[in-house]
């Protein structure tokens, strides 16, 4: 049975069976929920209405794969914040921070200290790296990979299904964008399925962009184009 527990805990604190707090210096609000097996690293700071190690609950038609879960695992010092919701099955490295009303899916790997911003989702099977800042209601979707120290600014939308739910091929083709490390998305960019970000490149505000880009390139438009070359004092290696 799950047991409620009273303040200093956190007011109305739903702990799941076999949940593990490891070390010292765990925070909850109030209203929390911890569902079973979760692992909770030190100093981790759960605020009001945080719910963790949800099970997913899939529709009929969802392409999103329905294997056993392994336990959700929070590093040390992870801020789960009002009201986000993190899914058994991912892992949080040390020192994320996921926003208020934000969301994690099953199977997802976020390297240390990336950031979520407040309402934005990470879909299922998506790896994120080390240092990355994904800001205000950006939508990731799932089976993406984005590599370390990479900005995506607020509300980009990315894709992964060409055929929008219609035919049977689409299950095999099924595959979001890839970012590599240090690439910038500016503000309402929207990233087509499948496409690679080089390392680096810097993505302007409201561009679509519909094939890859290259490494150290600018680009913006509908759709996208290169217009120049990222300027040298601000790639990563001179900051």
């Amino acid at each position: 049975m799950a047991t409620m527990y009273p303040s200093p805990l956190g007011r109305n604190l739903l702990l799941g069976e076999g949940v593990i707090i490891v070390g010292a210096d765990v925070t909850f609000g109030a209203n929390v929920v911890v569902h079973a097996d979760t692992v909770i690293g030190a100093g981790c700071y759960i605020q009001d209405g945080a719910v963790l190690g949800k099970v997913p609950s899939l529709s009929p038609t969802s392409t999103a794969k329905r294997d056993e879960l392994e336990p959700l695992v929070l590093g040390p010092g992870c801020v789960i914040s009002t009201g986000a919701v993190v899914y058994r099955g991912t892992e949080l490295g040390a020192g994320c921070i996921i926003g208020d009303y934000a969301g994690v899916r099953e199977r997802c790997t976020l390297g240390e200290r990336v950031v979520v911003g407040r309402g934005s989702v990470v879909e299922n099977d998506t790896t994120i790296g080390d240092g990355t800042k994904i800001q205000t209601n950006v939508y990731i979707t799932a089976y993406m990979t984005i590599e370390d120290c990479c900005f995506i600014a607020p509300c980009v939308q990315t894709t992964n299904d060409n055929f929008m739910g219609r035919t049977e091929k689409r299950h095999a083709l099924i595959k979001g964008a890839t970012i590599r490390r240090g690439a910038r998305i500016g503000g309402g960019v929207v990233l087509c399925p499948g496409i690679e970000i080089g390392e680096e490149a810097f993505i302007a505000a409201g561009a679509v962009v519909t094939r890859d880009a290259p490494a150290r390139k600018v680009l913006m438009g509908v759709p996208a184009r290169v217009v120049r070359d990222v300027y040298e004092d601000e790639l990563l290696e001179n900051q």
